[in-house]
């Protein structure tokens, strides 16, 4: 007997299918209501919207391996505040990171062993507060982002659901 597996984009199609009602969202704004743009790891363990408080509507959401300030979410935020109306930023990463002591090396070798040569880093790195406090500065003195004055830096324990607040060491940078 062979055994056929639904593929998730297939059960994904009928949940969407047999929830559209809920799921649908006249009326509401693309412009999030809470004029807050959030920056997270795409980890499993986090859920953005019940972790902070937040409802569909009130934020934009922006994922990526690391909750990093790359080029790509900095475009989105742009985006975000630019033509969204955004006003704060807040950046969630976590301990426990898949990116946490990685090695760019190997995964470079990995990728140039497939014949893939990636114009981008991986992100790894060794501490979690120091990068997040890194990136608070890029984005502090982005001047893609027109806000830069309420940006806001947390590291989340999935262990706990713990959120601790990491401040930036230059004074007067906390917004």
């Amino acid at each position: 007997m062979v055994r056929c597996i639904m593929p998730n984009a297939d059960k994904m199609m009928d949940f969407v299918a047999a929830h559209a009602e809920d799921l649908a969202s006249p009326g509401l704004s693309p412009r999030p209501s809470r004029r807050v743009a959030v920056l997270s790891c795409m980890d499993t363990r986090i859920d953005v919207l019940s972790m902070l408080g937040l409802n569909r509507g009130d934020a934009h959401i922006i994922r990526n391996a690391g909750g990093l300030v790359t080029d790509d979410a900095l475009r989105s935020l742009s985006v975000s505040q630019r033509l969204l109306g955004t006003d704060e930023i807040v950046v969630v990463m976590h301990d426990d990171c898949g990116l946490h002591r990685a090695s760019e090396d190997d995964y470079r070798r990995a990728l140039a062993r497939d014949g893939v040569l990636p114009t981008w880093r991986l992100g790894a790195f060794d501490d979690v507060e120091e990068t997040l406090r890194h990136g608070l500065g890029r984005l502090r003195t982005a001047p893609e982002l027109p806000a830069r004055e309420h940006i806001y830096g947390f590291v989340y324990d999935p262990e706990t659901a713990r959120l601790r607040e990491v401040h930036p060491r230059e004074v007067g940078l906390r917004g």
